[in-house]
């Protein structure tokens, strides 16, 4: 598999460092990116530029994709030219992106009819982790398909689940994004409160990191909410994004989401603030913010 071309569509925050995984192990690989910054920083770790999305086709027999949004889904796999019509009979698509369940499965019934098989494999975890080739991925699609690529994920993640053989891993990545988005929530919110009893946050998030509640992404985030320095990880904006494609898949399902309705709001206001490009943990900053005024009523 080391000799074989692969194909990577889309080398953003993301995906920029997941495809340098398979290069730095070792891994042939083409990629298509049209923005030139994020394209010449795979370039120098040895990718190889495709011309067009329709080289990627032709020449993978599979094929990974990181893109933003359904509609960049749709484009690439749907559209003219795109890898719907490129790829050969046998081949696979391994698509990493966060997307809708419904648009995931319009791209899975167009490639099963031309015989191209079609994993879903979101990632949970920062680009830190990307970086480091730590992700977790959650696949679905056809077991073999997963079989055959597990290799593969294996340079870009430290723990893979293989989830079932339809749009399984897509409502994970949701379950999961919606429990990340919340908790900087709720830790917005008890912030606040502990800084009108006059708590400081490292203290709270020190004592918090060692109860009965700790959990990864608390202690990941500390540094940032003490330090008020909410350089982005993960955006506000990308968080409103996850949140529209809970809320339109619990709408099409009739699933009763009231708090995840909530919590879009908040994500709402910070972004009407201004912080629509900083970390979506941001909200501590103005809920500890309330606090503090509160202290000193």
């Amino acid at each position: 598999m080391a000799n074989e071309t692969l194909g990577w569509v889309g080398a953003g925050k993301m995906g920029g460092p997941m495809s340098r995984r398979l290069v730095e192990t070792q891994h042939r690989v083409m990629v298509f990116e049209p923005d030139e910054q994020n394209r010449s920083a795979v370039v120098e770790a040895g990718a190889l530029v495709a011309p067009d999305l329709a080289a990627i086709g032709t020449e993978a027999r599979i094929v990974f994709s990181m893109i933003p949004n359904d509609v960049v889904l749709r484009q690439i796999v749907l559209g003219t030219g795109g890898l719907a019509e490129t790829m050969a009979r046998g081949s696979v698509l391994v698509e990493m992106s966060t997307v809708s369940p419904a648009a995931s499965k319009q791209v899975a019934e167009v490639l099963a009819a031309r015989g191209i098989d079609y994993l879903r494999a979101p990632v949970s975890g920062s680009t830190a982790l990307a970086k480091a080739g730590t992700l977790s991925v959650m696949a679905s699609g056809p077991r073999a398909a997963y079989d055959r690529v597990e290799p593969l994920l294996a340079a870009m993640s430290a723990k893979r689940f293989y989830l079932g053989d339809a749009e399984q891993a897509r409502y994970l990545k949701l379950v999961v994004n919606s429990l990340v988005g919340a908790t900087s929530s709720l830790l917005a919110e008890a912030l606040a409160f502990g800084r009108k009893g006059d708590l400081s946050l490292a203290d709270m998030l020190d004592v918090i990191g060692q109860s009965a509640v700790a959990s990864p992404l608390i202690g990941y985030k500390r540094d940032m909410v003490v330090s008020g320095d909410y350089a982005p990880a993960f955006t506000v904006e990308q968080m409103i994004k996850d949140f529209d494609l809970i809320m339109d898949t619990a709408r099409t399902d009739h699933v009763p989401m009231m708090m995840a309705a909530l919590v879009r709001q908040q994500y709402e206001q910070a972004f009407a603030d201004g912080d629509g490009q900083r970390d979506f943990f941001v909200l501590c900053e103005s809920e500890a913010e309330r606090g503090r005024r509160a202290a000193t009523q």
